[in-house]
């Protein structure tokens, strides 16, 4: 801030001259005092300069509705709202959100450093205050081809940039636990700039737990039980209670939020796509479900607002008082949180419901051209198989855990599959797309219904590889051939046809095109995935699919390089040998 910034700044707080905009009438919600009060709330620049009784160049009349500071985000990744930054500010902005804390761990395991480039130049195109962390697990695991390899000397530029807080979640915990020298290297950057480091452990409890939170992590937002949130608490983590499109852990976690707590916990949707953003809205909707679980209203917005900034030593916001970032979120309601405008540093930036800023798309041509596949054809699917027992995955109900099944199938004289029309068992198969080393590997999958065609999507957690199933080698070549095609994203084929695609030319992760052009292409494909291709009711067709081959979630998966055993770390032939 200049110096005359800063005198205005006070002249307007002392009431000497007027306001650059006075947002009158307003129930003004104290989130350090937890009172409400009546009053005008004046902005100058970008800052607040004070509540009280104010006179203003604008002036604008709140006519009674609750003011409360701008929302912030505490762990969401861009990438899997399938739409760029600014389309996805375009969507966040309206339901209140100022700020989001986002880690492009997708684009940058695809893209390497040009990725995070991308994203914190396309963050500057929308109103949406960006704030990332520099992803920690490229790649996520030693057992699968990524686009790129970040070791500790890579991070050491990224790590001292504006707009980056950190590293992004720690997912090789067992690494920390361990002090793996290669981790202990990256944990050191972020310290040596004193940047922060956030946590991903589910399950880890006892001294295990003590080691992961003595090596400095600042959060875990993967909690699902209340046991597990007290023990992170007890040893002085910050909590972020999740409610994405796919974990939905707020309702259980509220349980565990005490008047000694609470200002430990944080609110965040990790994945938030744009049907839920559309239909259920954002953090607004968090906060009706902390209210509807029995939260003070006050209590839950300090969770969306400072106890988020203080988190990450975002200073300048996250409350309504004098000198504060000017992030003002008008509600008509402390009950449904129906949002009415959003000032994000002191600009009108969203009424009733409508982003009001031009979307400015950046360039998207460094990103583009991800979809790297060498020496492809239907027989790369071809297994040579001489044992009819093999080693299945099996979809289990409800979420993204695998079984490690076993199936008796049967083999023609090539000793290659037959699928049986009257099994639920199909030939699943990865498909390496960043390096072109023309790995191809194939599985058995179980539980996932399809009964026609294939379905291919180069979003493959975490690496984003190609990942296909289908009832037969040609249609899936077919299916993979169209994704190539169409530079990524998602495609359905039947009998030789494409019947459905969402292209996604951004690093194969996101599509160039609007929420509501996304929204109406996934439920398409929902839906003739289940009418067209038989795949069961109960199976959420592409998010169940992307998941198959992230080889860190039990217990069984399928990489580029194999079949891969969760439970023993190693990987396992498809054979059963008898």
């Amino acid at each position: 801030m200049k110096k005359e910034e800063l005198k205005k700044l006070i002249d307007t707080a002392a009431g000497r001259i007027p306001a650059d905009t006075v947002i009158k009438n307003c129930q003004v919600v104290n989130v350090f005092s937890g009172k409400i009060q009546k009053g005008d709330i004046a902005l100058c620049g970008d800052k607040i300069a004070g509540i009280g009784e104010y006179q203003g160049v604008k002036e604008i009349d709140a006519q009674g509705r609750y003011a409360v500071p701008g929302f912030i985000d505490s762990h969401i990744h861009i990438e899997s709202a399938y739409v760029s930054p600014e389309e996805l500010g375009r969507l966040l902005v309206p339901h209140g959100a100022a700020t989001i804390i986002a880690d492009p761990h997708e684009i940058v395991n695809v893209c390497g450093i040009r990725g995070l480039d991308y994203m914190m130049e396309a963050a500057k195109g929308t109103a949406l205050d960006i704030k990332y962390m520099l992803p920690s697990c490229v790649p996520a695991t030693p057992f699968e081809h990524a686009g790129a390899e970040i070791n500790a000397p890579e991070m050491e530029e990224p790590i001292q940039r504006e707009g980056i807080l950190g590293l992004g979640e720690f997912m090789n915990f067992p690494g920390v636990i361990q002090a793996d020298e290669s981790v202990l290297d990256k944990l050191m950057t972020a310290k040596e700039e004193g940047k922060l480091i956030d946590g991903h452990g589910p399950g880890i409890d006892g001294k295990d737990l003590n080691a992961y939170s003595a090596a400095g992590i600042l959060a875990d937002h993967e909690c699902s039980t209340v046991e597990e949130m007290e023990a992170r608490l007890e040893r002085g983590m910050y909590i972020l209670l999740r409610q994405g499109s796919a974990c939905h852990n707020l309702r259980p976690l509220l349980k565990g939020v005490t008047p000694e707590n609470s200002r430990r916990c944080l609110l965040c949707s990790d994945d938030r796509q744009p049907k839920t953003i559309l239909k259920d809205g954002h953090l607004d909707n968090h906060l009706k479900i902390c209210v509807e679980e029995g939260l003070d209203a006050v209590t839950a917005i300090r969770m969306a607002t400072l106890n988020a900034a203080e988190c990450f030593r975002l200073h300048d916001r996250g409350a309504i008082a004098p000198g504060y970032r000017a992030d003002v979120v008008l509600l008509d309601d402390l009950k449904d949180f129906r949002v009415e405008k959003v000032w994000i540093a002191g600009e009108l930036t969203a009424d009733n419901g409508k982003y009001l800023p031009e979307v400015a798309p950046y360039d998207i041509s460094s990103v583009k051209g991800s979809v790297i596949v060498k020496d492809f054809s239907a027989e790369k699917f071809k297994m040579h198989l001489t044992s009819d027992e093999v080693n299945v995955i099996e979809i289990l109900p409800g979420g993204v855990v695998t079984k490690k099944a076993a199936a008796h199938i049967q083999l023609d004289e090539n000793g290659e599959f037959v699928r049986n029309p009257k099994e639920d068992l199909v030939k699943v198969a990865v498909v390496e797309r960043h390096q072109g080393t023309g790995n191809v590997a194939c599985g058995f999958l179980k539980g996932y219904g399809i009964k026609e065609g294939a379905v291919a999507l180069s979003v493959a957690h975490d690496s984003h590889n190609i990942i296909v199933v289908g009832v037969n080698d040609e249609e899936m070549e077919f299916a993979v051939n169209s994704l190539i095609a169409q530079e990524g994203g998602i495609v359905l084929v039947k009998e030789g046809k494409v019947i459905e695609q969402m292209p996604m030319p951004i690093a194969g992760l996101m599509s160039d095109q609007s929420g509501e052009w996304v929204d109406e292409k996934l439920t398409s494909i929902h839906e003739k995935a289940y009418t067209e291709l038989g795949i069961c009711g109960d199976v959420e067709p592409v998010m169940t699919l992307c998941f198959m081959s992230l080889a860190v979630i039990p217990e069984i998966k399928l990489t580029d390089m194999g079949l891969f055993d969760v439970t023993t770390f190693s990987f396992i032939p498809v054979e059963i040998s008898r």
